[in-house]
């Protein structure tokens, strides 16, 4: 294996681990008012075009890091989604109490 290869594989791993203790979070609570809808439909529509682009050129890594990073972010965009509609997350800014 080259040192690209390992860097790319590396990243791979890191890339797929990064959201999945947010989505533990949304499964064990259901809270997601403190999470930006639109920052997740960023992150779905970025994460989207790097798949089509690693599959694209075949590249191993960024169609596997890719494929299964959208993974946790579709659930938790699915479920701030939700919860938006339902309004189970109220839009405004939050008071913190000092």
């Amino acid at each position: 294996m080259t040192l690209t290869l390992f860097i790319g594989y590396a990243a791979t791993v890191l890339s797929i681990l990064n959201q999945f203790p947010q989505a533990v979070k949304v499964l064990r609570s259901g809270d997601t008012q403190s999470i930006s809808l639109a920052m997740y439909c960023i992150v779905e529509v970025a994460i989207t075009l790097w798949l089509v682009y690693g599959i694209l050129l075949k590249d191993g890594p960024l169609i596997i890091a890719n494929a299964l990073s959208l993974i946790p972010i579709t659930y938790i965009l699915i479920v701030k989604a939700y919860n938006t509609v339902t309004g189970k997350d109220k839009p405004g800014i939050r008071r913190s109490v000092i």
